[in-house]
C-alpha cells in the first residue's frame, strides 16, 4: 500500500488556493487517527497505580497489562495494509474508529483484570491499523507540492495525542480529589480516563464520513470516474485528469510487491540494510522513551511527588514532546537526518545519565533530595526533548527513505515490527527493573543512548537530497 507515482510536470500537483483548505481538512481528518494513537498509547499513564490497587497486582502482572496494547499494534499494523487494499481506506478508518471506541468503553468499564487486558489489545489493534492507513492515505490523496507538509500532520497529530490525554488525566485527577480511584460519575477516576477516549474515537468515525476515499484505491478497483472526481476535488481544475488516472495506472503496474524472501542473503539472514533499519528501530525504542510516556506518572510518585503534581510532569513533558518534534520537522530537510540523530542522541545520554545520577540517592521522608528531585525532573523533560528532535522523527525518515526500491515495503514492515517488539520489551520491564533498581535502569537506557552514537557514525548513511532511486 504504497505511493510511488512520479511527481505531476507542470505544476499539475499543486492544489489552486480555493482547494487548499479542503485538502488541509481532508489531511486533518484522516490525521484524527494519528491523535488517537497519541492518545491511547499515552492515556494509560495515569490508570497504572489505581489498577495495581484495585486488582492487587504485582509489577510483573501489571507490566504484561500496560503492554499487552502491543500486541495488538503488531497485529493491526501488519494486516492494516492488505485490508485497506480490499476494502478501501476509508472503510478501514472506520473499523478503526469503532476499535477505538469499543475499547474506550470495555477499558473503562470491566469485570477483572483479564478483561481489561482483552480491551487493551483491541485498543491495540486499532492503533496498529492508525499508524498505517492515516500516513499512507495522506500521501495518496495530497497534491505533490504539499505532500511533505500534509504528511507532517500524522506525527505531529501524535504528540498532539499524547499531551492531550495527560492534561485529561490531571483534570479528572483534580476533579477526583487527588485520588486515581476516587469516584466520579458514578466510577473511579482512573476508569472516567480511558472513557473519555469515546469522544474522539467518534469525532474520527464522523469525520471519515466526510472525506473521499483514496483516487489510488478507486483506479485499484475500476472506479475510475469517481478518482477523477477527488483528483478534481484536491488537486484542481487545471490538471489532465486522464493523464494523472493514467499516470498512477502505470505507477501501481510497475510496482513490486516486495516480499520476505526478498529481504533474506548476507551473512546473518538479512541483507545489511535491513539490519540497519532494525538497528534503528530497536535504538529508538531502547533508550526508554516509552517510559516517558506510559510510567511516568508512577516513576514520580515512586520518588516522592505528589499524584496530582506527577500528572501535570507527564502534561509538561508531553508538551515538551510537541516542541521537539516541531524542531524536528523544520531542520530534518535543512541540518540532514544524520546529523539531527547525533544531536539527539548525545542530548539524550546527558539527560538519561542525570537521571540515573539522581535516582541512585536514597529517598528523605518518602521523597528524593530536594537538588536531586530537581535535576530528575529537568533531565526528564531534556531526554524527551532531544529524542522528540531527532529519534522520534528522523528514524522513520530513514525507514521511508533508506531501503531500495524492490525491498521496500517489506523492509519496513520487518523494521516496523521490530519497533513493537523493543517497545513491548521496554514497556513490559521496566516496573520490574524499576522495583529491583531505579538507577541501574537509566543507566541501561544510558548505555543505549550512547551506543546509538557509533551505530549511527559506521553504519547509517545520510539520505537527505538523495531520490528513492539512488538508495542502494
Amino acid at each position: 500500500m504504497t505511493s510511488t507515482e512520479q511527481e505531476p510536470k507542470s505544476g499539475a500537483g499543486a492544489a489552486h488556493p480555493e482547494h487548499l483548505g479542503h485538502v488541509i481538512f481532508i489531511a486533518a481528518a484522516a490525521a484524527m487517527g494519528g491523535f488517537l494513537f497519541g492518545y491511547d498509547s499515552a492515556v494509560i499513564n495515569g490508570a497504572v497505580e489505581a489498577i495495581r490497587s484495585r486488582y492487587d497486582v504485582g509489577s510483573a502482572a501489571l507490566a504484561q497489562v500496560i503492554a499487552i496494547a502491543l500486541i495488538g499494534c503488531a497485529i493491526g499494523a501488519a494486516t492494516a495494509g492488505r485490508m485497506a487494499d480490499r476494502i478501501g481506506r476509508i472503510r478501514c478508518m472506520q473499523i478503526s474508529a469503532v476499535l477505538f471506541t469499543i475499547s474506550a468503553v470495555g477499558s473503562a468499564l470491566p469485570f477483572a483484570l483479564y478483561d481489561l487486558a482483552f480491551w487493551r489489545i483491541v485498543g491495540g489493534f486499532a492503533i496498529g491499523m492508525a499508524s498505517v492507513i492515516g500516513p499512507a492515505y495522506i500521501a495518496e490523496v495530497a497534491p505533490a507540492a504539499y505532500r511533505g507538509r500534509l504528511g507532517s500532520f500524522q506525527q505531529a497529530a501524535i504528540v498532539v495525542g499524547i499531551a492531550i490525554s495527560q492534561l485529561v488525566n490531571w483534570g479528572i485527577l483534580n476533579a477526583a480529589g487527588g485520588d486515581q480511584r476516587g469516584e466520579l460519575l458514578g466510577v473511579e477516576a482512573w476508569q472516567v480516563m480511558l472513557g473519555v477516549m469515546v469522544v474522539p474515537a467518534v469525532l474520527y468515525g464522523l469525520l471519515s464520513f466526510a472525506i473521499p476515499e483514496s483516487p489510488r484505491f478507486l483506479i485499484s478497483v475500476g472506479r475510475d470516474e469517481r478518482a477523477r472526481e477527488v483528483l478534481r476535488e484536491v488537486e484542481g481544475d487545471g490538471i489532465d485528469l486522464d493523464a494523472r488516472v493514467a499516470e498512477i495506472e502505470r505507477a501501481m503496474k510497475r510496482e513490486h510487491q516486495s516480499v520476505f524472501k526478498d529481504l533474506l542473503g548476507g551473512t546473518f539472514l538479512f541483507k545489511p540494510i535491513v539490519w540497519i533499519g532494525i538497528g534503528l528501530s530497536v535504538f529508538q525504542q531502547f533508550v526508554g522513551i516509552n517510559v516517558a510516556f506510559y510510567y511516568s506518572s508512577t516513576l514520580w510518585q515512586s520518588v516522592g511527588v505528589d499524584p496530582t503534581d506527577s500528572f501535570l510532569y507527564s502534561f509538561t513533558t508531553s508538551i515538551i514532546n510537541i516542541i521537539g518534534t516541531v524542531i524536528a520537522m523544520i531542520f530534518v530537510d535543512r541540518i540532514g537526518r544524520r546529523p539531527l540523530a547525533l544531536i539527539g542522541s548525545v542530548g539524550m545520554a546527558l539527560g538519561l545519565a542525570l537521571e540515573a545520577w539522581a535516582f541512585s540517592y536514597d529517598l528523605v521522608d518518602g521523597k528524593l533530595p530536594a537538588t536531586q528531585g530537581w535535576v530528575a525532573l529537568v533531565a526528564a523533560h531534556v531526554f524527551v526533548l532531544f529524542f522528540a528532535l531527532s529519534w522520534g522523527v528522523v528514524v522513520w525518515v530513514f525507514l521511508g527513505e533508506m531501503f531500495p526500491n524492490r525491498l521496500r515495503a517489506a523492509a519496513l514492515g520487518v523494521a516496523a515490527a521490530a519497533q513493537w517488539i523493543a517497545n513491548w520489551a521496554i514497556t513490559a520491564s521496566f516496573p520490574s527493573l524499576a522495583d529491583w533498581n531505579l538507577s541501574a535502569t537509566y543507566v541501561i537506557y544510558t548505555i543505549f543512548a550512547v551506543l546509538s552514537i557509533p551505530f549511527v557514525l559506521r553504519f547509517v548513511k545520510e539520505t537527505k537530497g538523495k531520490t528513492l532511486e539512488e538508495m542502494g
